[in-house]
């Protein structure tokens, strides 16, 4: 069987449990493994690996990263993790679980520089990459052998220790035929792993899963497969196309697709944004409208500087609220007109806010822009709203000073005093 060692990049014909050059035992092997070319790469727990290796005191430490005792856990490293710590926990929960760990706030520049490092090896690769987030992509290297003079399952283990040793952070891949199967490979070996699922394989190896093995299952629409008598990816694979379309509508047939292990998708290197948004955790519960109104105007202002530096504007808007009991709330209003002005954003969503600051206690408000649309199509004015202009090229004005002289140069009254 194909075999390959990850740490000096032998190639075997058989499957030895060590290498017979280094004695390694990170051996990979697998029938399809010199014949597949679609990889998903994900950095082992990013926030924390970044910190860890910028404080190598914390190496045998469990870290947290995270906002203060009413904010969540963004990530976790995996000594926390096996301490029950997991991403999105509520922080006092995090340190109820693991009360010795190490808590950083985020640091978004430091991991958006180590991001841009890594997409840049990736990019040496092959120039089809779509990142997925900020720390994670995948990768096609069809075609590529020749350029690198290996096949793609050795390209992508010497990219592993560059990783490593040029940014200073594992990662863990997986390699498929399709970037369904990909994703779900590089979530079978963390950290630090290289997994592989095959074509021929992959349905008898995909039938005894749940469903929530899928991308974008998750517990709500597991429940209702389950009360439809899915609870693995065998049952719906069993569907034909006919039966699928009549139980799941439009959607159906590609679910059962993708139940399969099928997936036609291309790698594209530019990622389509579906969304834009601002958000922030209160450090004590607050409920009276007066109080919540400056913090949703500071996050307009959030908002209206990411769609500028996306090159978007905002189709309409999107409220969220979480309750002190975590429940969440979604409210959406529809804008007159494309806009990426603060004020218009804010005049949509405070009518939402007001009702419902009924006197329920927030921990949390975020605003969000939802659908975008290009900026060109923003803030042009029409017989409803002549003024759109003159908003837009106050916000510019003011934006502009905050350039020059700092982001308190210039302050809307609203905004004045909001902690966000």
């Amino acid at each position: 069987m194909p075999s390959l060692c990850r740490d000096c990049f032998v190639q075997s014909a058989d499957a030895p449990r060590r290498c017979p050059a280094c004695a390694s035992a990170r051996m990979v092997s697998h029938p399809e493994l010199f014949g597949l070319s679609i990889a998903h790469i994900d950095c082992d727990a990013f926030f924390a690996s970044v910190e860890k290796r910028d404080r190598p005191e914390l190496a045998a430490r469990p870290v947290i990263i995270g906002g203060g005792q009413r904010g969540v856990v963004s990530t976790a490293c995996y000594l926390a993790r096996t301490r029950g710590v997991k991403s999105a926990m509520p922080m006092f929960k995090a340190l109820a679980a693991c009360p010795d760990a190490v808590v950083i706030k985020p640091d978004f520049a430091k991991y958006v520089a180590a991001s841009r490092q890594i997409r840049a090896l990736m990019e040496s690769l092959t120039p089809l990459v779509q990142a997925m987030s900020i720390d994670e992509a995948v990768l096609d290297l069809s075609g590529t052998e020749a350029l690198h003079g290996a096949p793609p399952a050795v390209a992508l283990a010497r990219l592993a220790r560059q990783v490593e040793k040029e940014v200073g952070v594992t990662v863990s891949m997986g390699l498929a035929p399709n970037r369904l199967l990909a994703k779900i490979a590089v979530e079978r070996d963390k950290p630090r792993g290289m997994a592989v699922i095959g074509a021929a394989e992959a349905g008898a190896l995909l039938a005894p899963e749940p469903v929530t093995i899928l991308p974008g299952v998750g517990p709500a629409f597991a429940a209702k497969l389950g009360g439809m008598g899915f609870s693995t990816l065998g049952q719906l694979a069993s569907l034909d196309m006919r039966e699928a379309m009549r139980r799941f509508g439009e959607e159906g047939p590609t679910l059962v697709a993708r139940a399969r292990g099928e997936d036609s998708r291309p790698v594209r290197p530019e990622r389509e944004t579906k969304s834009v948004s601002a958000e922030t955790t209160f450090d004590r519960d607050i409920a009276r409208p007066e109080e919540l109104e400056p913090m949703l105007w500071r996050l307009c202002e959030k908002l209206a500087r990411r769609l500028a530096e996306k090159g978007f504007a905002a189709g309409g808007v999107v409220l969220k609220l979480k309750t002190a009991r975590f429940a969440l709330r979604t409210r959406n209003a529809r804008l007159p007109g494309p806009s990426a002005v603060p004020e218009t954003l804010f005049h949509a969503a405070r009518p939402l806010l007001a009702r419902e600051a009924d006197g329920t206690a927030f921990r949390l408000i975020g605003i969000g822009a939802q659908p975008l649309v290009e900026a060109s199509a923003a803030d042009h004015g029409d017989l409803a709203d002549p003024e759109a202009p003159r908003r837009a090229a106050r916000w510019a004005a003011m934006e502009a000073l905050r350039g020059k002289f700092g982001d308190r140069a210039v302050a809307v009254g609203r905004g004045i005093g909001a902690r966000s």
